[in-house]
C-alpha cells in the first residue's frame, strides 16, 4: 500500500530540531549582534572586503560554533553511519529535513549560501567512507565527522566547464610518485581547505570516461597556487581558481583507485543533488509562505492584496509546482534508498532542474508581491534569488540535467551503476 505520510519518527525528529533551534541556535544568532550576518547587513557583514572578498573570519567562526553545538546535541552527523557517530540518516530523511530547515528561512540553523546546516550534508565524509583507503580513513574520518577540516573538489576546468571527461590537468607516474600539472576553477572552500580532491587524466584520451584519477593533494604542496578568488553574484567568495605546476604527490594520495575518478564524482553528484533540490524546494516554500502572509496584511486602496487575483494566481501556480515537486523529491529519495542511487539518476536530475528554477521564480514573485520592500535587502528574497540562481549552473547546469534525462529517455544511457559505486549508499 502506498503511503505518502512522513513517518511519525521523522516528524518527531523535526520537532526535536525545532526545539534545538529555539533553545540553542537562535540565542546564539541574536548574541553580540551576530544577527548582522542575516539581516539587511548580511552581505557586507559576511564579506572581508580588505582580504579580497573572502568570508569574514567572525562569520565563519560563528558557523563553526553552531556546528559544534549541533554535533554535541547529536544532530550534525545525522546522515553518517552509526559507527561514525551518526544516525544512519536515509536520503528520504535528509530530503525532508533539508526542506524543513530551508522553509524556516534565513538563519544560523541553515544557511544555504555556504551549505551550512545544523544537520550536515557532509558529502566529503560519505566519499571517504566509501572510497578512502584504510590509511586515508584513519587520517580523515574524525576531522571530517567533526567538521574540523575538509577538502575541496577540484573538478571544473575553465576551458571545459561541465565536461568532466575533457581534463587538461594531467598526472604522470614515476614509480610511486605522481607529477600533476594543470588548472582548476570554482574550487569552493579553497581558502580553508587543507587538501583539494583533484581530478586528473592519467591515461586515455580527452573525452574518455576512463583514465581519470582522483588525488587528495595537500594545498601546501610546492607548485600549488591559488591564482585568484572569483567574485560572484552573492558575496563573499570562497571560490578559487588554482594551478598545479609540477606538484608531486605519492601513491597514498590516490583516492578511489587509479582510473576511477568519474565514478567518485558521479556518486558525489547523485547524493548531493537530491538534498540540494530539497533545500531549493524549502527556500521556494518560504518565499511563497511569506508572500501569502504579506498579501493578507498589506491593504493598499482599501483592501488586502490577497483579494486580487493578480496576486493570487501566480502564487497558486507556484504552490502547485511546489506540491508536485515535493512528491517527486520524496519518491526519488525513497527509491534511492530502496533500489540504489543510480537507479533513479534521471529523476534526481528532474528534481534538481525543477527545484532550482522554482526557487528563483518564487523569490522573484516574492519581491514583486512585497514591492519596494521586496527589492530591498530588508527582506531576504534578493539574497535567496542571488544564491539559488547559482544552482542552475553549478553541480550540473540546467542543460546538463536535461541532457542526462534525455539520455535515459531515449535509451543512450542505462541504469546500472558505474563500476566501483556502492548502489545502496
Amino acid at each position: 500500500m502506498m503511503n505518502f505520510d512522513i513517518p511519525d519518527n521523522l516528524m518527531e525528529y523535526l520537532q526535536e530540531l525545532d526545539h534545538f533551534i529555539e533553545q540553542e541556535i537562535l540565542p546564539l544568532q541574536w548574541q553580540d549582534d551576530n544577527n548582522r550576518f542575516f539581516d539587511h547587513r548580511r552581505e557586507d557583514a559576511r564579506t572581508d572586503w580588505e582580504r579580497g572578498g573572502l568570508p569574514n573570519e567572525d562569520w565563519e567562526a560563528l558557523l563553526q560554533e553552531a556546528k559544534r553545538r549541533a554535533d554535541a546535541a547529536g544532530h550534525f552527523r545525522f546522515a553518517a553511519p552509526a559507527e561514525y557517530g551518526g544516525r544512519n540518516g536515509s536520503n528520504l530523511e535528509m530530503a525532508v529535513i533539508r526542506e524543513h530547515l530551508a522553509t524556516r528561512g534565513l538563519g544560523l540553523h541553515n544557511d544555504l549560501q555556504n551549505e551550512h546546516s545544523i544537520v550536515g550534508n557532509n558529502v566529503g565524509l560519505l566519499l571517504m567512507i566509501h572510497y578512502g583507503t584504510a590509511a586515508q580513513k584513519a587520517q580523515w574520518i574524525e576531522d571530517l565527522s567533526e567538521s574540523r577540516r575538509g577538502f575541496t573538489a577540484g573538478i571544473t576546468e575553465t576551458a571545459h566547464g561541465s565536461d568532466a571527461t575533457h581534463m587538461e590537468t594531467t598526472a604522470a607516474r614515476d614509480g610511486d610518485i605522481w607529477t600533476i600539472n594543470g588548472e582548476k576553477s570554482w574550487n569552493t572552500g579553497i581558502h580553508k581547505a587543507s587538501h583539494i580532491l583533484t581530478i586528473a587524466r592519467t591515461s586515455g584520451s580527452a573525452g574518455d570516461a576512463s583514465g581519470l584519477t582522483a588525488f587528495l593533494v595537500p594545498t601546501d604542496s610546492p607548485g600549488f597556487k591559488v591564482e585568484e578568488m572569483l567574485w560572484t553574484f552573492n558575496m563573499p567568495t570562497d571560490h578559487g581558481r588554482v594551478s598545479f605546476t609540477d606538484v608531486k604527490v605519492s601513491d597514498s594520495c590516490v583516492f578511489g583507485g587509479e582510473g576511477n575518478a568519474l565514478q567518485v564524482v558521479q556518486h558525489f553528484f547523485n547524493e548531493n543533488r537530491i538534498r540540494q533540490a530539497a533545500s531549493s524546494l524549502g527556500a521556494a516554500q518560504f518565499c511563497i509562505n511569506e508572500s501569502v502572509s504579506y498579501a493578507q496584511q498589506r491593504a493598499p486602496f482599501g483592501k488586502p492584496l490577497s483579494r486580487n487575483q493578480g496576486i493570487q494566481f501566480p502564487l497558486v501556480e507556484l504552490q502547485t509546482q511546489a506540491e508536485m515537486l515535493r512528491a517527486l523529491v520524496h519518491k526519488t529519495a525513497w527509491q534511492m534508498d530502496t533500489y540504489g542511487a543510480f537507479s533513479v539518476s534521471d529523476k534526481v536530475s528532474m528534481c534538481n532542474l525543477v527545484a532550482n528554477r522554482l526557487c528563483c521564480d518564487a523569490a522573484d514573485q516574492a519581491m514583486q508581491v512585497h514591492g519596494g520592500l521586496g527589492y530591498s535587502r530588508h527582506t531576504p528574497f534578493e539574497h535567496i534569488y542571488r544564491h539559488h540562481r547559482r544552482y542552475r549552473i553549478t553541480e550540473g547546469t540546467e542543460e546538463i540535467q536535461k541532457r542526462r534525462v534525455a539520455g535515459y529517455l531515449f535509451g543512450f544511457m542505462d541504469r546500472t551503476a558505474p563500476k566501483g559505486v556502492n548502489t545502496t549508499a
